[in-house]
């Protein structure tokens, strides 16, 4: 009996959305309401690998203890943010390169993120590609939970039908 209790009350997963600076936020609001979208609980922080370092060590240490199951960090410039969060935390992190004022096109920080050395991995999305890193997050969540797991299926099926939808209105 307590087993199956243990089962019933299993926690709702949280993804934690970070940024560098509060400029990144247009950016990261895509993957902020994707993941509302799917009813999925937001954690969202201003956490910056040069300016609070002290506090990256904190949340990057101990996001797991909080129910978070996933992070997602955006970054700009040098985008130290995903890699150092990755390097200290136990859980899946997921970097958005964000091209911001002080970028060179974005690259710099496509490349600062998608260049993790061996065992410190980080998945990487496209430039400013928050939505995605919103979805990723989902579906690793999905694969442990049948209700996001549902959720997705379904944004998927809308997905294919808009698709279709616009393919009929060529003929």
């Amino acid at each position: 009996m307590k087993l199956e209790t243990k089962i019933n009350k299993k926690t709702m997963s949280k993804v934690a959305i970070i940024m560098g600076s509060i400029s990144d936020m247009p950016v990261m609001q895509d993957a902020i309401d994707i993941l509302k979208q799917f009813n999925i609980e937001v954690e969202v922080d201003i956490v910056s690998a040069h300016r609070t370092p002290e506090k990256l060590f904190d949340f990057s240490k101990n996001a797991h203890t909080r129910g978070i199951s996933v992070i997602i960090a955006g970054a700009g410039g040098a985008a130290h943010l995903p890699g150092m969060v990755a390097s200290m935390s136990p859980l899946p992190v997921i970097g958005v390169p964000v091209k911001s004022s002080n970028s060179i096109d974005g690259w710099d920080s496509v490349l600062s993120i998608l260049q993790m050395p061996g065992g410190v991995p980080v998945a990487t999305v496209a430039l400013n590609g928050a939505k995605n890193a919103g979805i990723l997050a989902a579906q690793i969540i999905g694969s442990h939970d049948k209700k996001v797991l549902d959720t997705i299926i379904s944004y998927k099926e809308e997905l294919k039908a808009a698709v279709n939808k616009a393919a009929e209105g060529l003929k």
